[in-house]
């Protein structure tokens, strides 16, 4: 039987991440865990480090991963897709600092660096690679079309 336990609000320096399904908390001490499954449909976990604009990973050698795959991501919890609702390459989770929530979206391309931090219309681009996804560059007008 699994319990979940709900988030409670961090102390103010604390950054926490969260499932945007179940909101179980997805960081520990120094490390987001996730859970992944690769093209060939294997699964394993992906370790992330919790400082936006840090792509340090790691997982098991056991799982393997090729160059600029891309991975599905998972909620180790309850295992819900954490595909972002606008873009098959992106993943989304919600970033907890200082009180506030903020929508956290990052390629789940290995190897591609782009972070989005989202905070109402304000966006944070992060990452060498962060100029492939136009969009958080467009208006409000135009993105409602591209939801799925």
């Amino acid at each position: 039987m699994v319990t979940y336990i709900k988030p409670q609000k961090p102390t103010k320096m604390e950054k926490e991440y969260f499932c945007p399904s179940c909101s179980g908390y997805l960081k520990i001490t120094d490390c987001i865990i996730l859970l992944g499954k690769n093209q060939k449909k294997e699964h394993g976990f992906i370790i992330l480090h919790p400082e936006v604009g840090n792509y340090t990973s790691r997982r098991h050698p056991s799982f393997k991963l090729e160059p600029y795959e891309a991975i599905e991501l998972f909620c180790p919890l309850c295992h819900a897709s954490l595909a972002s609702d606008f873009d098959d390459n992106l993943s989304h989770l919600i970033l907890q600092e200082k009180g506030k929530n903020f929508d956290i979206y990052f390629s789940k391309i290995l190897g591609e660096e782009s972070t989005y931090l989202v905070n109402g219309g304000k966006v944070t681009a992060t990452g060498q690679h962060s100029d492939r996804y136009t969009y958080f560059k467009m208006s409000d007008k135009f993105k409602q079309y591209l939801k799925k």
